[in-house]
């Protein structure tokens, strides 16, 4: 699979259920929002998650070169299971044309490193 790095640092920020969509995830680099029952999380450049949020910061990220099928199986297992393997916790955040797989930052080149030794490939 072809993969690319998405530059920058991310934090993965819980908010609680009910809190309106905030006006510091906006702007350039990755950023999503899931609401579901119970929370509402935000991923985005960690430099603009407030301190005062609870948040996992220092991730970096890369994501798949698509778009795959909707049907197709193994594409996020195809990613995650080395990593898995190897110990590394990944965070997964899929949108219609490829994933996003944020690892923690320092382990980023071991990552890299694990992903190409399965024969996926990285652009440059």
């Amino acid at each position: 699979m072809k993969l690319k790095e998405v530059a920058g640092r991310y934090g993965v920020a819980r908010l609680p259920a009910g809190a309106e969509s905030p006006g510091w995830m906006n702007g350039p680099g990755l950023s999503a929002m899931v609401r579901a029952e119970d929370e509402l999380t935000i991923i985005c450049p960690e430099a603009r998650i407030p301190a005062d949020v609870t948040a996992e910061r220092g991730w970096a990220c890369f994501r798949s070169l698509g778009p795959f099928a909707f049907d197709q199986s193994g594409v996020v297992a195809a990613l995650v299971a080395p990593i898995s393997a190897a110990g590394i916790g990944v965070f997964v955040l899929c949108t219609f044309d490829g994933e996003h797989i944020l690892c923690p930052a320092e382990a980023f080149d071991r990552v890299r490193a694990l992903l190409e030794a399965e024969g996926h490939s990285f652009e440059s």
